[in-house]
């Protein structure tokens, strides 16, 4: 059973309601900690990681196109170009290689 609790902003210390239908869907989701932010701090910061996007993931967005580097395909032996610096030590696919390799999700 949920109860509503006030809990207290990181941000701007205001206390707000974490609900009993928030503290369910974070239950749903599998969230194992209660939110630190209030819900207008909550949205100015997914504001401010742009458009009120995030969810993870994909580094910083700086309006700049992302450094590509060569590398020789490990399949066809053609030209790959990927978005990181290969190593060697694992296989580097160019783009219709990639593409026509099984996924695994």
């Amino acid at each position: 059973m949920y109860v509503d609790e006030m809990l207290n902003c990181v941000d701007c210390g205001r206390q707000f309601v974490f609900s009993s239908g928030e503290q369910r869907f974070y239950e749903q989701k599998g969230f194992q900690n209660k939110p630190n932010r209030c819900p207008d701090c909550r949205q100015a910061r997914k504001q401010m990681r742009g458009n009120g996007g995030g969810g993870g993931g994909g580094g910083e967005r700086t309006g700049r196109p992302r450094e590509m580097f060569t590398a020789t395909c490990s399949n066809c032996g053609g030209v790959a170009e990927v978005p990181f610096n290969p190593r060697g030590d694992k296989p580097v696919y160019c783009r219709d290689c990639f593409a026509s390799r099984p996924t695994y999700r």
